[in-house]
C-alpha cells in the first residue's frame, strides 16, 4: 500500500499517473495547499520542504519500516525501482529516461510554474516577467517537439516516467499562453497520452479536489508569502 499525499496540481498528477498505470494499491490523503495543509507538523515529517506530493510506502523492498519519499521526481524514480516498471533496465535507456525526468523537474516545471504565477496569480501584471516566462515555456515546448519528431515517447519507443513527469505540465498549455497545434509532434504525443485509460483514471481521481473554490487572497498569502522567518499563521 502506498499512502499518497496529494493535490491535483501537475506535480500531484505525475504520481497518480504512475500508480494508475502500474496498478499499485494506494490511498490518497488530500493536502489542500491553499488552506495550508502542507505546513501541518504531521505532513512536515514526511515532506520537510512543505510541498506535495509525498508518499509513504508501508511495504518497502527491504522489508523494513515504512519509507517516506518527497519530491515528485524522486517519487517517480522510487516507484519505478520498486515495481520494475516504466524505467528501462539497460544503461542507455535508463540514462535517457533520467535525463528527461531531470529536464522536467529542473526546467519545464519551474519555468511553466513561473509562467502560471505571473500570468494568473501575481497581484499586478509585470509585462517583463510574463513575457520572459511565456517565451521560455515556448522554447521548452520546441525542445520537446524536436525530441518527438521521430519518437513515440520522450525516451524512445516505450512509455516511461519521463513522459509521466512531462505530460501534466503540458495539460495547462492554454494557461501558459501556448498554442499546442504549433508543435505537431508534441501535440501527437500529448493526445496519445491523454487517451490512455490510466491517464483518464488518474485525472478523475483529482476531480473531487479540483472543483474546490478558486484560491482566495488569504490562500495566496499561504502559497506565496512564506519565508524562513515567517512560518504559516504569522
Amino acid at each position: 500500500m502506498i499512502d499518497l499525499y496529494y493535490w491535483p496540481t501537475p506535480n500531484g498528477h505525475k504520481i497518480t499517473l504512475f500508480l494508475e498505470e502500474s496498478g499499485v494499491n494506494y490511498h490518497i490523503h488530500p493536502i489542500d495547499i491553499s488552506a495550508g495543509d502542507q505546513f501541518k507538523a504531521s505532513f512536515l515529517q514526511i515532506s520537510p520542504n512543505n510541498r506535495m506530493p509525498a508518499i509513504v510506502d508501508s511495504s518497502p523492498a527491504d522489508g523494513g519500516k515504512p519509507v517516506s519519499v518527497f519530491e515528485s521526481g524522486a517519487i517517480l524514480l522510487y516507484l519505478a525501482d520498486k515495481t520494475g516498471l516504466f524505467l528501462p533496465d539497460d544503461l542507455r535507456g535508463r540514462k535517457t529516461t533520467l535525463e528527461w525526468l531531470f529536464w522536467q523537474v529542473g526546467g519545464l516545471g519551474p519555468m511553466a510554474g513561473q509562467n502560471h504565477h505571473f500570468g494568473v496569480y501575481a497581484p499586478e501584471r509585470i509585462p517583463y516577467a510574463v513575457d520572459r516566462y511565456v517565451k521560455e515555456t515556448n522554447r521548452l515546448y520546441g525542445v520537446l517537439d524536436r525530441r518527438l519528431a521521430d519518437l513515440p515517447f520522450i525516451a524512445g519507443s516505450s512509455y516511461t516516467i519521463a513522459d509521466m513527469a512531462i505530460y501534466p505540465w503540458i495539460v495547462p498549455w492554454k494557461r501558459q499562453q501556448q498554442v499546442l497545434s504549433e508543435f505537431p509532434n508534441l501535440e501527437r504525443w500529448f493526445e496519445a497520452i491523454r487517451q490512455r485509460p490510466a491517464t483518464v483514471r488518474a485525472y478523475a481521481k483529482g476531480e473531487p479536489y479540483a472543483s474546490r473554490p478558486a484560491v482566495t487572497e488569504e490562500g495566496k498569502k499561504i502559497l506565496f508569502g512564506q519565508t524562513s522567518a515567517r512560518p504559516i499563521g504569522t
